[in-house]
C-alpha cells in the first residue's frame, strides 16, 4: 500500500494543526473517542493508523518539509509492520496469551525502570571522594589494563600557509606561562586540530587520526624512540611532543580511568539504592497485608 507524497504533506500539515492546539484536542475528546469520530491517515485491511496517534511524531516548530518527512517515514514504517504482522499470522501459530504476557511484562519493566530512575536521582549521593576512587583502583588494577597506547603531550596540526610555523616548536617546549598562553592563542587562531599539554592522558590513535602519524607501522617503537616529531603532507604540518606514554597491555594510570571508576562507584550506589527501596516497599506492604500468596 503506497500513499502519494502530496498526501503525506497534507497529512503532516493536518496533524500539526490538530496537535498544535490543546483546546481542540480536548474538545474532540469530549465529543467522544469512538473510531467513527477519529480521523485515520492509513489503513491495512482492518487496522487503521489515526491522526491522534501521530501526536509525538512532529515536534513543535518543525518546518513543513521536515514534518512531511517524519510523518512519511512513520506511516511507511507502520504499514510495513502491519503487513509483517498479517503475514506472520498467516504463516505461524501465535500464542496471543503469551504475547500479551510479554507486553505486560515489558510495560511493567518500563514503569519500574522510570520510577527507580526518578528515586535514585532524588536520593543519590553523587559525591565520590578521591580516596574511594584510589581504593577501588588499587583493588581492581587487573580490570584497568590498557587496550591502546596513551600519551601525555602536545599535538598541533596547522595548514602549511599558517604564519610563524617556525616558532611552534619553541613554544611547545617552553615552560613560561606567557609563552604557553601564546601557543594556546596561536592554536585557537590557526590550527585545524590541537591537544595541549596538561595532566590528562589521551589515546595516541585519537591524536594520530587524519594525520600521517596514523600510518606509522610500529607505534610502540615510535613512542619509545621519539619525544618530539614533525611531519607534513600536501596541505598540513604536524607537530607532536610526547611528555609521557604508556603502552597497551600495561596497567592504566589512575588519571586515565578516574572518571570510569567514579561512574562504576555511582552505578553501584544506584543499584544499592534501588534494592533498598524495593525491600522497603515489600516489607511495608507485608506489614500492611497488602498482598497474599495463595496457600501460605
Amino acid at each position: 500500500m503506497k500513499l502519494k507524497n502530496r498526501n503525506f504533506i497534507w497529512i503532516a500539515l493536518f496533524s500539526l494543526f490538530i496537535f498544535g492546539s490543546c483546546d481542540l484536542i480536548k474538545m474532540k475528546r469530549n465529543e467522544g473517542d469512538s473510531a467513527s469520530s477519529r480521523k485515520w491517515v492509513a489503513q491495512v485491511n482492518d487496522a487503521r493508523l489515526y491522526a491522534d496517534e501521530l501526536k509525538r511524531i512532529v515536534p513543535n516548530k518543525t518546518t513543513a518539509d521536515d514534518s512531511a518527512t517524519r510523518v512519511n517515514a512513520y506511516i511507511n514504517s507502520w504499514i510495513r509492520k502491519q503487513l509483517l504482522i498479517k503475514e506472520a499470522l498467516k504463516t505461524i501459530t501465535i500464542d496471543k496469551a503469551e504475547i500479551e504476557r510479554q507486553v505486560e511484562d515489558y510495560r511493567n519493566s518500563l514503569i519500574t525502570f522510570e520510577f527507580l530512575n526518578y528515586y535514585t536521582r532524588q536520593h543519590l549521593n553523587d559525591t565520590v571522594e578521591n580516596a574511594s576512587i584510589e581504593e577501588y583502583y588499587r583493588a581492581h588494577t587487573d580490570n584497568f589494563i590498557l587496550k591502546q597506547n596513551i600519551i601525555q603531550g602536545t599535538y598541533i596540526k596547522v595548514p602549511k600557509d599558517a604564519p610563524r610555523t617556525k616558532r611552534i616548536k619553541e613554544l611547545m617546549f617552553s615552560t613560561k606561562e606567557k609563552e604557553k598562553a601564546e601557543l594556546k592563542s596561536y592554536c585557537l587562531s590557526f590550527s585545524s586540530a590541537f591537544h595541549l599539554t596538561d595532566s590528562s592522558w589521551i589515546e595516541f590513535d585519537k591524536i594520530a587520526v587524519n594525520s600521517p602519524l596514523m600510518d606509522i607501522p610500529d607505534k610502540i617503537h615510535f613512542l619509545q624512540s621519539y619525544n618530539y616529531y614533525e611531519t607534513s603532507d600536501a596541505n598540513f604540518m604536524y607537530f607532536l611532543k610526547v611528555d609521557a606514554y604508556k603502552i597497551s597491555d600495561n596497567v592504566s594510570p589512575l588519571e586515565f580511568v578516574r572518571q570510569a571508576i567514579k561512574n562504576i562507584i555511582l552505578n553501584k550506589r544506584k543499584v544499592e539504592l534501588a534494592k533498598k527501596l524495593e525491600d522497603e516497599i515489600y516489607e511495608n506492604a507485608a506489614k500492611q497485608k497488602e498482598f497474599e500468596i495463595l496457600g501460605q
